[in-house]
């Protein structure tokens, strides 16, 4: 394990030699600066853990190093020394944001103490800082709410993939789950303790998804008032999901390939490479294959991407578990703005079940959310659902299948007894456990 270094800055030589002789025998790797303009350079160029420095040096005073070396790191632990009769700069140096003071001549004891005490802070509050990044960043293990055949098949093949390091491509429209998929693979990998790192490539202009990206240094461009590091490095031993590939222009199909080929990134106006170990999936919208053809996306690209594919099915693909994710969505919106909302009429049920949801799950979602804050009852009605579903509601006759006209007379028959389970259970011939079934399955338990 590597000593912590403390840098020593005082223009007093003898004391410097002192204290480094004295804290080495801590245990301590030490740093000397001979002023605040040697200190503030080597601050700005390499780590310390802390710093020791006196207030009063020749050159910048110890108080406007402090101020600009905050300035440059706000978490940068230091410690101010002063003589006995500058207790007052040492006051004015704490509310500058030193982390305390000593006074001269030093009590070894008293310094021993601060130092043990100053790294230990150090150390807790970085280490929040990373359980506080970790935990922003890792996904829990999404609920994929499915019953039907596609996504069971969906979700193994997922579960499949989740054990490679491959590249994955997830296709499909818009609204349909891609992120969702993408946190599931993550969370059922090896990789699911580490970071997972969201990036939408369509909402971001070119220059500002290259510094997402790849991270800048201070003063690469206007604005760029600190270094940043990138999402590669943010995913660094975990994963990193480009949502919209499709969307990313020629330049940057081109420094992401590099990127994926090298697994090295460099920041904006750095010359060092940073190696990252990163998993990439990757999504899109678009037939890729058809804009590689038309030449607006890099075929290598494309070939580097598509090393595994996931085909997100729509709504429409998996209409049976249309209740299923309506009712998910009524729970979660009735909390969410307290409402005793707990359930769909047969009218409303058909409406969204004969619905061609072009929007997908997204669009379904909206439509309950609008539903349970518009819902004056218990019961969601066609009337509170957008006209346009209303208007889609087949006539009494042109129910087709077993399943609607079950589902129409278990709900009618419910609305007849106001919601008495056990007389409805009576009136329609079955027990009320096959009723609970049967809610359950067409989203009215």
């Amino acid at each position: 394990m590597t000593a912590p270094k403390i840098l020593v800055v005082d223009d007093d030589e003898s004391h410097r030699k002192m204290l480094r002789t004295l804290l080495s025998g801590y245990g301590y790797g030490v740093d000397e600066a001979a002023s605040g303009e040697e200190a503030l350079e080597r601050v700005q160029r390499e780590a310390v853990d802390t710093i020791l420095m006196d207030v009063r040096m020749t050159g910048i005073s110890g108080i406007e190093a402090l101020e600009r070396m905050l300035a440059w790191n706000p978490v940068l632990p230091i410690i101010i020394m002063t003589a006995y009769s500058s207790v007052d700069s040492a006051r004015r140096a704490l509310k500058a944001g030193a982390y305390d003071y000593l006074t001269k001549p030093l009590d070894f004891d008293e310094l021993r103490i601060l130092l043990s005490r100053t790294l230990e802070h150090s150390r807790l509050k970085d280490e929040n800082r990373r359980l506080k990044e970790h935990l922003a960043t890792r996904p829990d293990i999404p609920r994929i709410i499915g019953k039907s055949h596609a996504m069971k098949k969906l979700m193994e093949m997922a579960s499949t993939m989740a054990d490679s390091e491959a590249t994955v491509l997830i296709t499909g429209p818009s609204g349909t789950g891609k992120e969702l998929i993408a946190k599931a693979i993550h969370a059922m990998s090896p990789r699911k303790d580490q970071p997972f790192v969201p990036l939408n490539c369509a909402a971001l202009a070119d220059t500002l998804l290259e510094s997402e990206l790849f991270g800048h240094e201070r003063g690469a461009f206007t604005g760029a008032d600190r270094r940043r590091e990138g999402r590669f490095v943010q995913a660094d031993g975990g994963t990193l999901f480009l949502d919209e590939i499709g969307e990313t222009s020629s330049a940057m199909q081109a420094k992401l390939l590099r990127a994926l080929q090298e697994g090295e990134v460099q920041r904006i106006g750095s010359d060092t490479i940073v190696r990252v170990d990163v998993r990439i999936l990757a999504a899109t919208n678009q037939d890729l294959s058809r804009c590689v053809a038309e030449k607006i996306f890099r075929e290598d690209l494309y070939y580097r991407l598509n090393v595994l594919r996931l085909e997100m099915p729509t709504l429409r693909d998996r209409n049976g578990d249309i209740p299923l994710l309506a009712q998910h969505f009524l729970r979660l919106y009735a909390e969410k703005n307290r409402k005793q909302v707990l359930r769909f009429s047969s009218r409303a049920m058909d409406a969204l079940l004969h619905h061609r949801w072009p929007g997908n799950v997204r669009e379904l979602e909206n439509v309950i959310e609008r539903a349970v804050i518009l819902c004056p009852s218990d019961t969601i009605r066609e009337d509170h659902l957008p006209t346009d579903l209303a208007n889609n509601l087949p006539s009494g006759g042109s129910l087709t299948t077993l399943a609607d006209l079950e589902r129409k007379a278990i709900f009618s028959t419910l609305e007849q007894t106001e919601g008495n389970k056990s007389e409805a259970a009576r009136i329609l011939g079955i027990t009320r456990a096959t009723l609970h079934n049967k809610l359950k399955l067409y989203g009215g338990a």
